[in-house]
């Protein structure tokens, strides 16, 4: 993934903070002060210019009213893909992606009235959003794989694929037990009510879930780490929410430092063969100690290894750091989630818990390999920052995403039939003759390869694609997804969106049966509403 990352700058800080840079074991405190009337008052933080590589009601949605005084929001620059011959590049390989994030910061931008910044719109996390009536697997299996193709929407030269892969379901009851260390940011960017008090209502909702076989931990950070409470049984309802509640917002915003402490406290309080994961709720504003996404990269590449997972949970506006708690997340072996509103809290932490915190399987990558005697280009629309190399595939040292209970992956190619009038730059290659395998009747071939959460050796699911995936007619599933890409490369002004208007988007959800799906039926009303 590209580390470059693009601010914007609504308007300059008024006054300039100096910073000092310590390592995991040193700490630090500061602050700084605006000399404006916003709502950060003495807790404004201090920020990060971003090119240090230095080490050491439930369903409000909160929206600041002063969101435009200050915007310096980051994102990680996206690269769309292009197409690609098949006869130069039979194979495509991606990490699966299972983050949510993109779709809610979206939600949130619309409905505040905000421009979308075209970086923060990743398709593969507004598609994986939404659940879809995918299979369950077979029995040993971890997830099921399907497919489909039809007609393109956007396209009259390309057909639309779907890979859908569905993870298997738990019995919640039954879990095993879970190590939690909730790491919070209490800096004085966290002031506003979008950020700490939502943190807080967030967790409480969580803490309503826990029971007796779960150990909790508290960790907070903000000029410096505090452990609030240290390994404390889930049945302790009333001494976590105290701890919760107890918590304020003031200094600057040593990260580093709370995340070592989190992984010493997860460590310590280790359950063999238990869900051991810390959930980091953040700004992503990390302006002391190690700040820069490459060295973030590396605390957490090192520290992960210790069988402790790391989810990001993402709060407030204005300020987010989109590109580091992204690059914590899938570094860290975890999912990245952007919280809103209580709603949205309720549903990663309570209504999604076992894809949220419950890992089925690991380093989960998918490889297509085409068939040049039916199909001569492609495009994968989005995961730009999951692709690989595809000798990445059969590399089990190579990291790839995780996969939780209940979790759906959806990923959708365009791809041009041998009979499109596109057109592709390649030279024939002697060993990529279009008459070899036409007699076999696959289009191409789905490959998975994952990990089990206890082992370090991966297996191999294959999956060919024959004339039977292809139909006129999109289901239900296919329709939806369509509409939700067409979507992201409009709010993209994406140079491969074709066809594409607000208007085709909701004539496909118009046609498309949401069985009262409320965030489905949410999106439709966020399309209607909408300024593009």
């Amino acid at each position: 993934m590209s580390t470059n990352r693009k601010t914007i700058s609504v308007f300059a800080l008024l006054m300039s903070a100096s910073m000092l840079f310590t390592g995991c074991g040193a700490h630090s405190s500061g602050s700084a002060n605006y000399g404006t009337s916003s709502a950060y008052d003495e807790y404004a933080p201090q920020y990060s210019d971003g090119g240090a590589d230095e080490c050491n009601d439930a369903t409000e949605y909160y929206y600041d009213q002063d969101y435009q005084e200050i915007n310096n929001e980051e994102y990680s620059i996206i690269n769309e893909s292009g197409f690609n011959s098949v006869k130069a590049e039979p194979l495509s390989t991606f990490s699966i992606d299972v983050d949510t994030a993109s779709y809610a910061n979206v939600r949130r931008m619309i409905q505040s009235g905000q421009k979308v910044n075209a970086d923060a719109v990743r398709i593969e996390e507004m598609l994986n959003y939404f659940h879809y009536d995918y299979p369950q697997p077979k029995s040993g299996e971890p997830f099921s794989v399907n497919t489909q193709i039809t007609d393109c929407p956007w396209n009259s030269d390309t057909k639309l694929m779907r890979v859908g892969l569905h993870a298997k379901d738990i019995d919640f009851t039954e879990r095993e037990p879970m190590n939690l260390v909730f790491l919070i940011d209490v800096s004085g960017s966290m002031y506003d009510e979008d950020k700490l008090p939502l943190v807080q209502k967030s967790f409480s909702i969580l803490a309503d879930e826990l029971d007796e076989r779960d150990r909790i931990s508290i960790v907070t950070y903000a000029g410096t780490d505090s452990v609030v409470l240290d390994g404390v049984s889930g049945e302790s309802r009333d001494k976590i929410l105290s701890a919760i509640d107890s918590l304020e917002a003031g200094g600057s915003t040593a990260g580093a430092a709370g995340i070592c402490t989190a992984y010493e406290i997860a460590e310590k309080h280790f359950i063999e063969g238990g869900n051991n994961r810390i959930i980091l709720a953040t700004d992503g504003d990390l302006n002391v100690g190690i700040s820069s996404e490459s060295e973030l990269k590396r605390l957490v590449e090192n520290k992960c290894k210790s069988g402790v997972y790391l989810s990001v949970l993402g709060f407030g506006t204005g300020n987010i750091k989109d590109n580091k708690m992204e690059t914590l997340a899938d570094n860290g072996n975890g999912n990245y989630s952007y919280i809103d509103s209580v709603n949205e809290a309720k549903k990663v932490l309570v209504d999604e818990m076992g894809g949220t915190l419950v890992t089925v399987a690991k380093d989960v990558k998918i490889q297509v390999e085409f068939n040049p005697a039916y199909i001569k280009g492609y495009r994968l629309v989005g995961y730009e920052n999951r692709a690989l190399s595809s000798e990445d595939f059969a590399n089990d040292a190579k990291d790839a995403g995780e996969v939780g209970a209940g979790h759906s992956v959806t990923a959708l190619y365009e791809v041009a039939f041998t009979d499109s009038e596109m057109k592709f730059d390649s030279s024939d290659l002697k060993y990529s003759s279009a008459d070899e395998g036409k007699e076999n009747g696959e289009y191409l071939t789905v490959s998975v390869r994952y990990q089990e959460p206890d082992e370090d050796e991966s297996r191999l699911l294959t999956y060919p694609v024959t004339f039977g995936a292809y139909s006129e007619k999109m289901d239900d599933d296919m329709r939806f997804a369509a509409a939700v890409a067409e979507f992201g490369m409009i709010l993209r002004d994406s140079e491969n969106k074709g066809t594409a208007t607000r208007g085709s988007v909701l004539e496909m959800l118009d046609e498309t049966d949401l069985k009262d799906d409320q965030y489905k039926i949410e999106f439709k009303e966020l399309v209607k509403n909408s300024k593009i």
